[in-house]
């Protein structure tokens, strides 16, 4: 909801897992939208990468490799999202949504209680913070994790 999708976005997932909120978000934003999740575990990217296959999810691509980092090989974004608690947002990332869009985190220490933030750049490039609800997420791993 936060992320409000629609069809023809580009996103970044930061952590893939087993590829479930990929598989959700690779529907919402059909037809023409695309979809980059970077997962840092190669044998939880293979298993998403099979699982993801199997439902048909084509605008799905699954890297494997640091996403702390982002991935700017398909920047810029419509859409970054995290599915791992962060230190915070790096610059490298920030630097990857495009004008207009939209970054959900979940910033705090590793193992504790975090917050749900959402930074949208306006036009001209200004970045607006958000803090949203409280959670607890798995800690992000990478050169920017924990």
């Amino acid at each position: 909801e936060e992320l409000m999708l629609e069809p023809g976005l580009k996103v970044l997932e930061i952590g893939t897992g087993s590829g479930y909120h990929a598989a959700v978000v690779s529907r919402a934003i059909l037809p023409g939208g695309r979809i980059t999740t970077v997962e840092v575990v190669r044998e939880l990217a293979e298993r998403a990468k099979k699982a993801l296959a199997s439902i048909s999810a084509h605008n799905v691509e699954v890297v494997i490799g640091d996403g702390s980092v982002g991935y700017p090989n398909n920047a810029p974004y419509d859409r970054i999202y995290y599915t791992c608690a962060a230190p915070g947002v790096p610059d490298t990332v920030m630097d990857q949504l495009g004008e207009g869009g939209i970054l959900l985190s979940v910033e705090g220490p590793a193992h504790s209680t975090q917050r749900l933030i959402r930074y949208e750049r306006e036009s001209g490039g200004e970045i607006t913070k958000t803090p949203l609800t409280y959670c607890v997420f798995v800690p992000l791993v990478g050169k920017m994790g924990y």
